[in-house]
């Protein structure tokens, strides 16, 4: 008889947002008079930009005339749009990443769960706590991350490193030598960022201890704040030590079009094997690449008009988390995050557990957010809304909290 992969037995519950899904619709269905604002999912809600619509267009043209008509898209994506990538992310920041290195895919959560394959079962992995579910749930059901318990939400064999109020929400360096550690900044859920100088720290251990670092920068485009990093590759080192991915769902709207890239810098090795190799043969092997005419689109977000375009959505969207931010202060709550990131980190009110204030928000004021507990231990009691609503659903959802 067949056997099924038991290490996802392991796993509790079903995944945060799946979860939230399903409370949402069952209350929705008990309560259909009722209208419900959604803080809680990251998903966009402004149109795409006028410049990636004229390509999106153009390319679906091309793909009506034989002449210009694409199949298969190559390995790595196709060279216009890592080129675009190569000059515009890296090049002019001073970033020394070539067009090679950069893997074009359908969006950075599933490169963030795909790409502990090209690692051995036995390496332990470090994540910040809270943390990205993706990070955690994908290297438990590989076998990697041993035992879950209950009672404390955390799993035997994984490296937590707490980001609190009172570490500001940024990991400490752990006291147990990690194999592969995960770092995600602006961070989500929380908001946080690091200096280059604090990021440069995390290159230089890592190259120490023989560690590699996972690096999702998805949320870059909406650093604000100098001395802020957009990718770790600004950091001396990190092409020894760090592979760094991007998604163009929360920069460009993508969300519902699906790209992404990976950067794997040919100086990664594990010994003699280079990283890249390894990644290229899982790429090759398990991916057919992202439609032509949605890679045209990604390119099209490089030209002057979709700079200008999206710097104004990132700016109507940054607007968003400023008036949430803004508002909960002078509810009284204790907020952070906003500033160079789309999402804001509450704590729940009167000692509430996070699901307890998921469940009032909806009840009472039809509003959804996330909660924090979803996120790893060091959630519990704190609360994530998302700025990508529209402003006036926004500012909706922020009278109904009022008015609680």
């Amino acid at each position: 008889m067949f056997k099924v992969n038991d290490n996802y037995l392991k796993l509790p519950g079903s995944y945060l947002f799946s979860t939230i899904g399903r409370k949402v619709r069952e209350y929705k269905a008990a309560n259909p008079e009722k209208e419900v604002i959604s803080l809680g999912i990251g998903d966009v809600t402004q149109p795409l930009a006028p410049a990636i619509i004229e390509a999106l267009h153009g390319a679906v043209d091309e793909m009506a005339d034989a002449a210009t008509f694409k199949g298969y898209a190559p390995d790595l994506g196709y060279e216009f749009l890592r080129n675009a990538i190569a000059k515009n992310d890296y090049a002019d920041r001073g970033c020394e990443i070539a067009a090679d290195e950069i893997f074009v895919s359908d969006g950075a959560k599933c490169d963030s769960g795909n790409i502990q394959e090209i690692f051995s079962i036995e390496n332990k992995i470090a994540v910040c706590d809270p943390v990205y579910p993706v990070y955690v749930d994908t290297n438990a059901m590989a076998g990697r991350t041993g035992t879950y318990h209950t009672a404390t939400g955390m799993w035997s064999d994984v490296i937590y490193m707490p980001c609190t109020a009172e570490n500001h929400f940024t990991p400490e360096l752990p006291k147990e030598t990690p194999d592969i550690i995960y770092l995600c900044f602006p961070n989500n859920p929380t908001g946080a960022t690091i200096t280059k100088d604090q990021l440069q720290v995390w290159v230089d251990y890592a190259n120490k201890v023989g560690a590699v670092i996972i690096y999702d920068a998805a949320y870059e485009a909406y650093i604000s704040e100098e001395n802020v990093p957009h990718s770790i590759y600004e950091c001396v080192g990190a092409r020894t030590c760090a592979i760094e991915l991007k998604s163009f769902s929360k920069n460009a709207g993508f969300t519902g079009t699906r790209l992404g890239y990976t950067v794997v810098p040919k100086d990664l090795k594990s010994g003699d094997v280079m990283l890249h190799s390894l990644w290229a043969r899982r790429h090759g092997t398990k991916y057919n690449g992202a439609p032509y005419i949605i890679q045209k689109a990604g390119e099209a977000v490089y030209s002057e008009a979709g700079k200008e375009q999206l710097k104004a959505q990132v700016g109507y969207y940054m607007n968003n988390a400023k008036t949430i931010k803004e508002g909960l202060q002078s509810m009284g709550y204790t907020v952070s995050g906003g500033v160079n990131a789309p999402y804001i980190w509450l704590k729940t009110p009167e000692k509430m557990t996070s699901w307890e204030f998921f469940d009032l928000l909806l009840e009472k004021a039809n509003v959804v957010g996330t909660p924090g507990s979803g996120f790893g231990p060091s959630g519990e009691g704190y609360f994530r809304l998302t700025a990508f609503g529209t402003y006036e659903n926004t500012v909706a959802a922020l009278e109904r909290i009022r008015n609680l």
